[in-house]
């Protein structure tokens, strides 16, 4: 009976023993950052960039993402992919980001939930509709809003994920999980700065106006600090701004301002340039007619100097945005049809660039085309934007009609193909004023000239209409519309997205703009296989596992009987 007792005391002890060690194991493990990505695309590995950022967190950070609820099934993978990579932030960041995923519907007060709805709107989440099948065979309309909000110290800042409304539904859903380390790491890395670069407009040669640039501003605020003044050719003006921003000048540089620019750059300083060498008063064609007219703008040298030629011509493409035309129907009633405007073209986004990749088209008006020129080694020249395989060019002065877009083009004379728009120059620059007398340029008389610059970056867009939101105007108030977004059609190019990013290029230091040159592999299942075999793979997924248990249960009762028979 003893020998009994002293056994099970024995078994209970080496039980409790047992789950002690366990749960000692997995308390141990919670603490430990072994980690290892086993996927042939590295999915679940963070940059080196992201754990930087991370690693020097100084406070904490609250996500909410609004991807919960009754959503279909590629946004539930999208789901996944999001909490998958919040989870690898929480631990690269010692657990200083907090996330909670949010169901937008889930309020069933219709009143709240349309309140709720308003007020992610109000915080830049854009909604999307789906129409999914109902439990009663119908169709029923879902408003959903896939981002996120990130929140620190009191601020607030949305990140949406589907941006690229060009692909294919699941197309966009994978851009949108490539891009979302880059578009996290970017929002917080912002946020988290000890101090955020300041960007100028520059004004003074009748840019496009403030209320033309509102939309963009308003954006770019997200991350920069954003000024506009006039340069009035005083140098080291724009010394304090990480870059600075020429968008659609009309009046004539004047040499002291060409300077001030010019020494700005030879410091390191970055400039995004958008220029037009052909002047088209788009508001004249409510009348039905415009003309375009070359305008130089005495900046030309200098752009050559530094490496680009902007060509005093405009663009036409077949592949292009669309203008509502009055036709007559029926002899006597005017209807509003839309018609293809080979003057706005859909500028095509370099695929191989990280400031370009997974963008939506661009759109263009009356834009011109860019020459890259010299054989400068130490300047490097990459294309981000050009036309389509179907373009041409014309030269001013020319006569632009609302007529012309009732014509069928002839395609054989589009033989200009994949002309460049927007360049990207990267390197050491020579100053435009190297031997030249610059002594009446500035008052400072002891001013060194700088005649070759620091590695620094300029991007040069061939069309400032690029940056350009409409306004709609109502009595004495005026609306800025969304960059890029079709009033008619509701479809959203990439103009912002495109702008942004070139700015946030311009001023990396950390590399974090690379991120965007992650690709994933989109890994679908073959269609036509799972019709042809589906009964096979339901068989397998069924008795499959009731095979496994039962042949077990056999091997097992077969070294049992072995062990205890002798046999």
């Amino acid at each position: 009976m003893r020998t009994n007792s002293n056994i099970k005391m024995k078994s209970w002890l080496q039980f409790l023993t047992a789950i002690a060690g366990i749960i000692l194991l997995v308390s141990a493990s919670s603490f430990l950052r072994l980690r290892f990505d086993l996927t042939e695309d590295k999915r679940f590995t963070l940059s080196c960039p992201t754990r930087n950022v991370l690693e020097h967190l100084k406070n904490d950070i609250y996500i909410q993402v609004y991807l919960d609820g009754d959503i279909p099934i590629p946004l539930k993978r999208l789901k996944r992919s999001v909490g998958e990579m919040l989870d690898e932030f929480k631990i690269a960041s010692g657990r200083k980001i907090d996330y909670e995923f949010i169901n937008p519907s889930g309020e069933k007060d219709a009143k709240r939930r349309e309140e709720q709805y308003q007020n992610l709107e109000k915080k830049g989440l854009n909604p999307v509709n789906l129409h999914a099948g109902d439990a009663e065979g119908g169709l029923s309309e879902k408003i959903i809003f896939p981002g996120l909000i990130v929140n620190y110290n009191g601020i607030e800042v949305p990140v949406n994920f589907l941006n690229n409304s060009s692909s294919s539904y699941e197309q966009n859903i994978l851009r949108s999980i490539e891009g979302l380390e880059y578009e996290l790491i970017q929002t917080i890395s912002t946020l988290s700065s000890d101090s955020i670069n300041k960007v100028a407009f520059i004004e003074g040669h009748d840019e496009i106006p403030e209320i033309e640039t509102a939309d963009i501003t308003m954006n770019l605020a997200r991350f920069f600090t954003v000024d506009r003044g006039i340069i009035g050719g005083k140098p080291g003006i724009l010394d304090k701004y990480a870059a600075v921003v020429i968008a659609g000048p009309e009046k004539v540089f004047n040499e002291s301002d060409k300077f001030v620019l010019d020494q700005y750059i030879m410091k390191g300083g970055k400039v995004l340039w958008l220029m037009d060498e052909v002047k088209v008063n788009s508001d004249s064609l409510v009348n039905g007619e415009t003309v375009g007219l070359y305008r130089p703008l005495n900046i030309e040298d200098q752009l050559f100097r530094y490496g680009v030629r902007i060509n005093p011509v405009i663009i036409q493409d077949l592949e292009c945005a669309s203008i509502r035309l009055m036709v007559m129907s029926g002899g006597t009633r005017q209807q509003v049809v839309p018609a293809p405007w080979v003057y706005y073209p859909l500028l095509r986004p370099a695929i191989n660039n990280p400031i370009t990749r997974n963008l939506n088209r661009i759109e263009g008006k009356f834009a011109n085309y860019i020459d890259t020129v010299g054989l400068d080694p130490a300047i490097k020249k990459k294309i981000l934007l050009a036309s389509s395989s179907l373009s041409r060019v014309i030269s001013p002065p020319v006569l632009i009609s609302l007529k012309e877009a009732e014509l069928m083009p002839d395609e054989k004379t589009f033989n200009k193909p994949n002309l460049p728009v927007a360049v990207l120059l990267e390197g050491k620059f020579p100053s435009v004023f190297k031997n030249r007398i610059v002594s009446n340029l500035t008052e400072d008389k002891n001013l060194k000239i700088l005649t070759e610059s620091k590695a620094t970056r300029m991007i040069v867009i061939s069309d400032a209409d690029i940056i350009r939101n409409e306004v709609s105007r109502s009595g004495m108030n005026e609306t800025p519309l969304p960059l890029g977004r079709d009033k008619y059609t509701g479809m959203m190019y990439g103009n912002t997205d495109f702008l942004i990013n070139c700015l946030n290029w311009l001023v990396d230091k950390n590399g974090i703009m690379e991120l965007r040159s992650r690709e994933l592999k989109l890994r679908l299942l073959n269609t036509k296989i799972i019709k042809a075999e589906k009964i096979k793979w339901q068989i397998v997924n069924v008795a499959g596992p009731l095979a496994v248990v039962i042949l077990a249960g056999f091997i097992y009762d077969y070294f049992r009987k072995k062990r205890y028979t002798g046999n």
